[in-house]
This record gives structure tokens, sequence and C-alpha cells, in this order.
């Protein structure tokens, strides 16, 4: 059977799917069978999160992963089964080594999509040889560190990081959750003031409203306790935007209005969350940014990767140990007075001066469950997870969920986690007050389809609530007062982005849905206004990345699937602040704590070069 015949089979068997099939189409004839199937998978393999694909990946055991179809083999039979995948590829028009513009890219083993391999390649150069060293003057630097930080540690991370960023024009700095790292970048700004005559433009950033109204809350709450003058307090954003909203992005426009050609006008630029950034935003980004300006990455290297491809924080942080180059490390000593470690190694320096990770939490110490399972998570220790469930600590509990009387529990027990907030959508309280309610309890999912996963959980949860007469909802509209919902394409019509979550509400207008803003204000939107948009009482993990619940409940399916991983189950145990419960078979979270996200890329081939 011909190859055009056998992808639309795969397509019909969700092997493939139909922009995979079409690209193959686009770049291959079908005289050329094999460059045909390369093309499909490589394309496959971009929409999984893949910037590119070895090519030991093209026979039938690889290209299949867990999606063992005996399809895969006849796919490659009719393909030749090439012994020389290299110099076929190289045989057609499609791909190319070089700069040329072809729609493949094969650089070294790896085969590319040019828009990923281009975006690949911006990204590497920005990090690796735009990253000049800033010159300070060490001694004023010295004085006002000391000022900032007050801390007797040993090594204190947080003063090193800042020193870091003061001394490089890109720097990353990573942590887990109650490391400080919010804390540090306000005194980082501080000391930037301090150091200016002429206060630089400052702008903050998130990928989400929900990040970026965090951001403004908690930089604001840590700016307040500084000692500067009102002049200096100033020169601070009143609150942060999305990376969206920064760059201009338009729907249905493939440029955004700031771009190399039309810069942002800013000095510094702060970016939290860098987790969540994929390849193709973060090469939008650095675009757009002024070649003077400062740029400082916030986020913790051991959450999961952005949802699209890429993972670019976590390629980076590769290269951040406990160790800088001898000179780097002999420098931060003097400007922060503390005792920094350095390492002969010469793997990435440029890039690894450049980085710091916070290693104390301050949010979690010995008696913390939820610090101790995050750690273990973190590191693969399934028996770590069990002894911090078995120690008794009160933060967090783990109930089976086997289907039966297990699901019912559940959903009682999500009932009573919503019940202050729905009290206050009953008692007509304030929108400020329902929505700070609304995130103090959160259901987490793996999965979105099924009864384990968002969908099944939140018409479950509908249903449960209407039967104890805790909302009302016409059997002829979805719409309700009360109901959550969460944004799911970006409006910037409406000044809605991906990922903001707000409540349906009857004051005096008819219902309309109440959002919080990243700078603290509240909007009201038409419901017959929002278009794409999901009912918001579980949400996915990946939804979920930059925000934080006073109690979450992080729920597993009866069944093991690829999207569980250690990654997954970290993020989702670290957006709890008191609490955590955790609904799973003992069996399925072992195998998700020890099962890694992978995301194939050549960032870190870049960085070793």
């Amino acid at each position: 059977m011909k190859m055009d015949k056998l992808l639309h089979q795969a397509q019909q068997l969700k092997l493939l799917r139909p922009l995979d099939v079409q690209f193959a189409f686009m770049v291959a004839s079908a005289e050329q069978p094999a460059v045909m199937l390369a093309a499909a998978l490589v394309s496959r393999d971009a929409g999984e999160g893949h910037v590119c694909m070895p090519l030991s990946r093209l026979n039938p055991d690889d290209a299949a992963g867990l999606r063992r179809d005996p399809l895969w083999q006849t796919l490659f039979e009719a393909a030749g089964n090439p012994g020389d995948w290299r110099g076929l590829l190289l045989g057609s028009h499609a791909v190319s080594e070089g700069e040329e513009p072809t729609p493949l890219k094969l650089v070294g083993e790896c085969l590319y999509l040019h828009r990923m391999w281009r975006h690949e390649k911006a990204v590497a150069a920005f990090f690796r040889e735009h990253n000049r060293v800033m010159s300070v003057d060490g001694s004023r630097v010295s004085e006002i560190l000391n000022g900032l930080f007050a801390s007797r540690e040993a090594i204190d991370w947080q003063k090193v990081a800042a020193a870091v960023a003061l001394t490089r024009r890109i720097s990353v700095i990573s942590g887990g959750p109650g490391t400080g790292k919010t804390t540090t970048v306000a005194k980082l700004l501080a000391a930037l003031v301090q150091l200016n005559d002429v206060p630089p433009r400052i702008k903050l950033a998130a990928p989400t409203g929900k990040a970026a109204a965090r951001l403004t809350e908690s930089l604001g709450s840590a700016l307040a306790s500084l000692p500067l003058s009102d002049a200096q307090k100033a020169a601070f954003p009143d609150d942060a935007s999305t990376l969206h909203r920064l760059l201009g992005v338009t729907p249905g426009r493939q440029r955004a209005r700031h771009h190399e050609s039309n810069p942002l006008h800013l000095d510094v630029l702060v970016v939290d969350e860098a987790s969540m950034i994929d390849l193709p935003m973060m090469a939008r980004l650095i675009a757009a940014l002024p070649p003077h300006a400062r740029v400082i990455f916030l986020g913790d290297r051991d959450q999961l990767a952005s949802v699209e491809a890429g993972a670019v924080l976590g390629d980076i942080c590769h290269y951040a140990h406990d160790a800088y180059t001898p000179e780097r490390a002999a420098e931060l000593s003097q400007l922060t007075g503390c005792s920094v470690p350095h390492s002969s190694s010469t793997a990435a320096s440029e890039l690894r001066d450049a980085l710091c990770l916070l290693r104390t939490s301050y949010r979690f110490d010995s008696s913390s469950g939820i610090g101790q399972l995050a750690q273990a998570v973190n590191c693969s220790d399934h028996h770590g997870v069990n002894q911090a469930f078995a120690n008794g600590f009160t933060d967090i509990c783990q109930k089976p969920l086997n289907g039966g009387e297990d699901y019912v529990v559940m959903i009682e027990d999500a009932i009573a986690g919503y019940d202050r907030f729905l009290k206050q959508v009953n008692a007509q309280a304030e929108p400020a007050d329902i929505l700070r309610e609304f995130s103090e309890f959160q259901l987490l999912c793996a999965l979105r389809e099924g009864p384990y996963g968002v969908s099944g959980l939140n018409e479950q949860l509908e249903q449960a609530l209407i039967r104890k007469r805790k909302i009302t909802r016409s059997a002829h509209s979805k719409w309700y007062e009360g109901r959550p919902v969460m944004i799911s394409r970006n409006d910037s019509a409406l000044g809605l982005f991906n990922g903001d979550i707000g409540v349906a509400l009857n004051r005096g207008q008819g219902l309309r849905v109440w959002f919080p803003l990243p700078d603290g204000t509240i909007k009201s939107v038409s419901p017959s206004r929002m278009q794409d948009h999901d009912t918001a009482w579980a949400m996915t993990v990946h939804k979920s990345q930059g925000s934080e619940f006073k109690h979450a409940a992080l729920i597993l399916p009866n069944q093991y699937a690829p999207v569980l991983t250690r990654e997954l189950v970290y993020t989702a145990i670290t957006r709890a602040r008191e609490k955590l419960s955790l609904y799973g078979d003992e069996r399925v979270l072992r195998q998700a704590v020890t099962a890694r996200t992978e995301r194939r890329s050549g960032l870190l081939t870049h960085f070793s070069q």
C-alpha cells in the first residue's frame, strides 16, 4: 500500500494528527515515502512538545512510543526501512544542513522543523553570546547588598543571586516554593534603583494572568518593607503583565506589535514562572528586547515544562550547580561577603556563571509534610513518598480512588472544599471577596477527559451541587450564578488571556463573569462575549502553573497514563500552600513518581560547544 494511504490510516487511528499528515504531503512526493514518513513523525514530535527528533527514532519501535499499533511496522516497510536515513533525507529538496530556507533542517543526527531550528538557534545565541558582563562599582554594590540582605547564613544564596543578576545582562534564578525568588528580585530591583542616578524603566511579566497577578501582589508586599525613599519606590511598576500583553500578541496575526524592529520600551525585565515559557514564545520575547536591557528569569526548574514545544528553563538550568568558575566565584564572594564555591569545570562556563539556585525553603521546614513530599517526589523516591504520608503530617493526606464509594467520597470532599466559596456566592458577597475565596481550594487533574479528568469531574461536581441545591442551573444553559470559568484562548479584545479565572455573578446587570486583573482591579464581561472557556471547578495541573491555593486536591486516574510524571506530581504538590490532598492508587502514584517528562531538544548541545 502507498505511503499516503497508510498515513491517512494512521490519522484515523489517532497515531498521527491531520496536521502531521498534511505537512508530510506538502514536503514530499509519493516517490519519496521515507521523507514523507520522517516529515510526519517530526511534526508529530513537535506536537508532543519536542523541539527535534533524533534519527535514531526512525524505526517502528521508537516511533511508536506507547502506541504499539501494527501499522507502525507497515509504515516503515512502505518507507523501505532505509539504513542511511541521513543520506536519504539530504537527498530531498525539503531538507538541508545549512542556512537554506527548507521546511526541514538536519543538524547533526537530529531532524527539525525549520521554525523550531530557527527558534532554538536564536535562544541559544541569546544566552550564550549576548549575555555580556555589566560593569559595576564593586564597593557600592557590596554596601547596598549588605543593607538589603541581613542573613547570617554561611552562604546567603538570595544575596548571591542578586549579585549574579547585577553583574550580568541576562540572569536566571531558580528555586522551589518558598525559597524566596520574589523577595530576592524585590531586593535586586531595589539595588538597581539605588545604583542608578536615573531610575531604570522596569517591567514585570509572567506567562499567565494568574501568575502575573501573583507576581504583582507578592512583589508589592516585598517592596513595601524595603528601606527606599518615595521617589525610589515610584520607579517600580504597579503591576505585572502577561507575556502576550507585553509583546502585543494579537490573534490571527503572525507578528506581535513588539519585535526586533520595534523593541520593548524598557531597561529591566523580570519574567516570573519561566518554566512555563515554550521555545517559540522565548524566541519572540528575546527578539523584542532592546540591546541594552537586562532580563531576569525566575522559575522552578523542577516544575512541568511548557505545554507547547521545548523546556527552555530546564535545559538552561541543567548547568546550574553549587559552584561557579574560579574567577566568577571570587567576584561573587567579594560582592556578597559569602564563601561562594567554585569548580574547575569549564562546561558551559559563561552560562553557568549567570545562573543561581535558591536552596532553602522558608515556607516548608522539617515539620512540613508538603515540603517532605515534594522533595521525595523530586528525587523519584517512592519509598520517601510513602514515608511522608505515613509520618502523620497534618498538611498532607492520601486517599484511595478506585471508583465506586471512593469516587463518591472524593466528590463530597470537593463540595466541602468549595463550601465557603459557595456560601459567599449565595450571600451576594463582593466579587473581590468571592474571587479570593475561590482561590483557596482547587481540584487538580492529570487528564482532560474521562471520570478522573477535568471534563468528567466538572460535570460530576456540578450534578452533585445541583442535587444538594448549592447551585441552580437551567437545563437550557451552561451558565449559573457561581460558575467558575477559565479562559482557554487569548482574547485581546476582551483583555483576557489563556489561564485567567473568573466567576459568574449577577450584580443587578444580569449574569456577568468577574475576573481579577494583574493590577489588582476587577473587570466583568458578558458571558455572550466569551468564546473559548471551560468550567473550572477542576483544572489540569498544567493550567494551575503560576497559581497557588491554600488547599489543593490532586486527582490521579485509576490506571497509569503517559502524562503522569514526576514533574506533574511535583507541580501539583507545590501548588498547595497549607494543605494537600492526594486521591489515587498507590501503584499509579509510584509509577508517576518514577517517570520523567522527556523533552527532546538540541539546546544543551549549543551550550556545550
